[in-house]
């Protein structure tokens, strides 16, 4: 597995210059972290299978894998539906263009079909595996094009501006639309887009991911966002639970306020990054842990963890799901035997969920540190285990402990369960 750093170091020695190449399909409207994660999932997945092959944005769109999925995760209809052609053509060809444009794939003209092939399998697999791994791909993607373009100066003094005069909204717009006029002139001038419109929609895509990573704001709707841009925003699939709650007063239960709220929500979609996730989790744990279990029990030292178990079960708890934060690479003895009782997998031992929890905080304090080292990659994020115990426990307090205050944590656990 792969770490940011070999994002950059793959990068560093082509010149991704629009001003020499002209491509202005260098990304497009099609190009969120969760689409760009799904389609390399889906060219890995059919690469596998077919070593060595050359293929077409129609080979991927149209093997099983890729026709199951995208039906599934991302609500559309069959490829094979004549009315669908063109949608499936956006949504597989231009995260396609991207990774040729950045040399992830090979792109070659054989008559009238666009024909790819793999150049770097472990940076397709590293954007494949999860969507935090593709919004790091495309963050220092767009930054090296920029840089290599001579534009990056401009999205950089927006930024740092933006902090400047964050009390100053005359400013802050003034500055957005300088920026904005700035790339559409550049696109008009040296790509064959000229529309406007089709500027906007580009434009979008390489500011809001920078932003995101700014902590600023960025572009919503063709003005500048109201709010700086969070991950979701980014997302072609926008149903986040976190918004669902959104409006839920404080002190009612999520349980409760479901009930009174329902909310239709695409299951399979998190059953998909649930699987990668786990697959992940799996790679990660094996990479850079020998395989051992995440939770320490001395008989069990020497068994390789290769099952990944859902701390908070995914049936009762699909919003957290996903979360790295929730899941735990285990032996199968720990997974059947203690985990689930008896084998039983649709129950819970809650005092072994306890230890696992604790177990997991120890896990995410460990990356944490070690990731200051720059040897090991940062795959937990402390904000959101706070946010996997607060769904876990009910209890929104829980995300109000202060940042990387463990032992505040591992309190919060012991009295939970304390009380049950």
């Amino acid at each position: 597995m792969l770490t940011e750093q070999a994002i950059i170091d793959f990068m560093d020695p082509f010149d991704y210059d629009i001003q020499n190449s002209h491509n202005g399909r260098w990304i497009d409207q099609k190009c969120t972290p969760d689409v760009l994660s799904f389609i390399a999932d889906c060219i890995h997945t059919f690469v596998e299978k077919n070593p060595e092959r050359e293929f077409s944005a129609q080979d991927i769109w149209f093997s099983e894998y890729a026709e199951q999925n995208t039906k599934a995760v991302f609500k559309k209809p069959s490829p094979r539906q004549n009315a669908a052609r063109n949608e499936y053509d956006k949504f597989f060809q231009q995260p396609m263009k991207l990774l040729a444009y950045s040399k992830v794939l090979l792109e070659e003209k054989k008559g009238a079909r666009n024909i790819f092939k793999v150049n770097n399998i472990e940076i397709l697999e590293y954007i494949a595996i999860s969507e935090k791994n593709a919004l790091k791909f495309l963050f220092r993607y767009i930054e090296k094009v920029l840089q290599d373009s001579a534009l990056y100066i401009d999205f950089e003094n927006f930024f740092q501006n933006q902090k400047i005069a964050s009390d100053k909204k005359e400013k802050i717009q003034s500055e957005y639309e300088r920026l904005k006029k700035k790339f559409y002139d550049f696109t008009h001038s040296y790509t064959a887009i000229k529309k406007d419109l089709e500027c906007g929609r580009i434009f979008a895509k390489v500011i809001n991911p920078l932003a995101y990573f700014h902590n600023a704001r960025g572009t919503e709707r063709g003005h500048i966002s109201k709010d700086v841009i969070t991950f979701d925003v980014l997302m072609y699939n926008r149903n986040n639970f976190r918004d669902i709650y959104a409006n839920k007063p404080k002190g009612v239960t999520r349980k409760i306020y479901a009930r009174e709220h329902p909310v239709e929500v695409n299951e399979k979609y998190y059953d998909y990054q649930s699987t990668k996730a786990k697959r992940f989790l799996r790679l990660f744990n094996n990479q850079y842990r020998n395989g051992i279990t995440e939770h320490f029990e001395q008989k069990y030292m020497n068994d390789k963890a290769i099952h990944i178990h859902h701390i908070f079960p995914k049936a009762l708890y699909p919003e957290i799901c996903a979360y790295l934060e929730n899941l735990i690479a285990l032996t199968p003895t720990q997974h059947y035997n203690h985990a689930h009782p008896n084998g039983k997998t649709q129950e819970i031992n809650i005092e072994y969920q306890k230890l696992l929890l604790l177990s997991k905080a120890s896990r995410i304090k460990e990356n944490i540190e070690d990731s200051y080292s720059e040897k090991i990659e940062q795959i937990y994020d402390f904000v959101r285990f706070l946010h996997v115990l607060s769904v876990g426990f009910d209890n929104d307090d829980v995300e109000n402990i202060s940042y990387l205050d463990f032992p505040a944590v591992i309190n919060a656990i012991n009295v939970h369960y304390a009380n049950i």
